[in-house]
């Protein structure tokens, strides 16, 4: 069993791709548990949303302190969890669900990186751990080449121009192509 991390940046189809794969799992008979960290409430707190895909209720909310699965969720019948927005999973989150793969397979999503281009906490204690690390690829939102960067913007009243942000707090801000376009490092630079 492995611990997988599925990461992308903004709009390059995750929880699409959740979803499609817990769809396809359920055609196969396997038994599956759908998590989302308590944080995102973006769409809703007890869904796992997509603008392309049919939502799908959550089994579990995970909150920061979660750590022994084992003792929250029976684990008996499953053979895969699957879980949206890995990058607010905190790490004693990540390294809970990495005792899981003794005997359970767990898929992860997320993004990798926040608006200043810095690790999240889950995403840093996935990329640390996983088994298996595999990049969905977007295109920049201003060009063609390949996105990397989750760029926040505001729009300028004055110039009708939308202006980059690149300080302020490390703090999570939830928010959807409202406040975030995925960008190339080149045109994240240049704004």
């Amino acid at each position: 069993m492995k611990l997988h991390f599925k990461y992308g940046t903004m709009n390059s189809s995750k929880t699409s791709n959740l979803l499609m794969m817990s769809y396809n799992l359920k055609q196969q008979n396997k038994n599956i548990l759908l998590m989302k960290p308590s944080i995102d409430n973006r769409f809703s707190t007890d869904e796992i949303n997509s603008r392309v895909v049919d939502s799908q209720q959550v089994d579990l909310l995970i909150t920061p302190e979660m750590y022994d699965f084992d003792s929250i969720i029976d684990t008996s019948n499953i053979e895969f969890i699957l879980i949206d927005e890995a990058q607010f999973l905190s790490s004693r989150n990540v390294e809970g669900l990495r005792d899981l793969t003794y005997k359970i397979n767990v898929i992860c999503y997320g993004l990798k990186t926040d608006y200043l281009t810095r690790l999240f906490e889950g995403s840093k204690r996935l990329l640390e751990l996983a088994d298996s690390i595999e990049e969905i690829k977007n295109v920049c939102y201003n060009c063609n080449k390949k996105a990397i960067i989750n760029s926040k913007y505001l729009l300028n009243k004055e110039t009708r121009m939308f202006n980059v942000v690149k300080e302020g707090e490390n703090s999570i801000d939830i928010g959807a192509e409202n406040k975030y376009r995925s960008l190339c490092w080149f045109c994240w630079n240049e704004n």
